[in-house]
């Protein structure tokens, strides 16, 4: 059975850092892209960031230059190294499988989830 669980959530002050982490279990995803999204309160889930099979990236446009994710697929762990913090980054972290190698950003492209984990910006 497949299990991806996230850490490294928290609160943190405004132009603050946190890390998030994601343990995959159950099969290696080294030949999948691998995904984190974001669900605010009383918003719809959104991509956030995207990595592919041969670690190629893509964030969406209010995180460019501020996160970066990555992965170490000899733990089969994600990452996001989330930096310069804003209220406007407070939500729930979801990360995500995709059934392919191909970075995307559409929910419905990616298989396996976690539960999340909650990050919270605030002064």
């Amino acid at each position: 059975q497949v299990h991806l669980v996230e850490s490294g959530g928290g609160s943190v002050l405004p132009g603050g850092s946190l890390r998030l982490s994601c343990a995959a279990s159950g099969r290696a995803f080294s030949t999948n892209a691998m995904g984190w999204f974001r669900q605010a309160p009383g918003k719809e889930r959104e991509f956030v960031a995207t990595i592919n099979w041969i670690f190629v990236t893509d964030y969406t446009e209010s995180v460019k230059g501020r996160f970066t994710i990555s992965r170490d697929n000899a733990r089969n762990t994600l990452y996001l190294q989330m930096n310069s913090l804003k209220p406007d980054d407070t939500a729930v972290y979801y990360c995500a499988a995709a059934g392919g190698r191909f970075a995307t950003s559409r929910r419905d492209e990616y298989h396996y989830w976690g539960q999340g984990t909650q990050v919270t910006v605030s002064s």
